[in-house]
């Protein structure tokens, strides 16, 4: 029991260690900040500093202001991510299984995916509109080709001695794709899907800049518009929250489905 209990403390001990020490780090910067500005070490016009920020992120919760341009945003950003993660997942194992296709098609690929997606946004402003559909499709582009690569290197990463075997045994093609490539793909679609999210959000705000009346974007350029250094700030502020949080269900899915990595380990 006192070998189990020293096991199971160890990582414990590390996380909380880890934690505190995040904890100290952003602390010290906060207030390195704030006494910056206070003794004029720093231009309050071009930072702000944390206490002006903090009121704003304040006064903005608490008259609910700043909800509606919240939903606005995750809305656009959660479909984007959604349909982009579906479509890249299928385009992926499709173009996977037939490598002749994937050949032929690869070069158009990539030099769609060169396309910097911030050309993108007034095209796709002219062609849906100011409303939801121009956003969720910048969102989507963005999160499509990160969520297709992750899929096609997963699906050819697949061990094809396996597939062989148990193929031999009788499966069937629906139960290979269901319990050999889909759960051996997991890893390389789960990190796809941590990087789609950040692309994701920020599609919906490259869109909401370009062209919006509503929306974080939309408040971000407004406030830059009116030089409002402390709202920027405070956007900022939620939008990484926002990513924070996102990311923190990425990682409990990731713990949930690949258990049996942990455990090997």
């Amino acid at each position: 029991l006192k070998e189990v209990s020293k096991l199971s403390s160890g990582p414990v001990k590390q996380k909380v260690t880890v934690n505190v020490w995040r904890i100290l780090l952003v602390t010290a910067f906060l207030l390195s900040w704030e006494m910056g500005v206070k003794y004029k070490a720093f231009d309050s016009f071009y930072i702000s500093q944390p206490s002006e920020i903090f009121s704003d992120l304040t006064n903005l919760f608490l008259t609910g202001k700043i909800l509606p341009h919240i939903v606005i945003t995750l809305e656009e950003a959660l479909l984007g991510l959604t349909i982009g993660t579906v479509a890249g997942v299928i385009v992926g194992f499709v173009l996977g299984k037939f490598k002749s296709v994937a050949q032929v098609l690869d070069p158009f690929i990539m030099a769609l995916y060169g396309i910097p997606k911030l050309t993108l946004g007034p095209l796709f402003i002219l062609w849906f509109g100011l409303g939801i559909k121009s956003k969720v499709f910048i969102a989507l582009i963005s999160v499509f080709f990160l969520t297709f690569f992750s899929a096609y290197n997963g699906f050819k990463n697949v061990s094809p001695a396996l597939i062989n075997t148990v193929r031999l045994m009788g499966a069937t093609q629906g139960q290979i794709l269901r319990k050999i490539i889909l759960p051996s793909c997991v890893p390389w679609l789960l990190n796809g899907l941590r990087a789609s999210l950040g692309a994701a959000l920020l599609g919906a705000i490259i869109g909401e800049y370009i062209g919006a009346s509503a929306g974080l974007g939309w408040m971000v350029n407004y406030a830059s518009g009116m030089y409002d250094t402390t709202r920027v700030l405070s956007l900022i502020v939620i939008l990484s929250t926002m990513m924070t949080i996102m990311n923190g269900g990425v990682t409990l899915l990731d713990n949930r489905l690949l258990k049996w990595r942990a455990s090997a380990e």
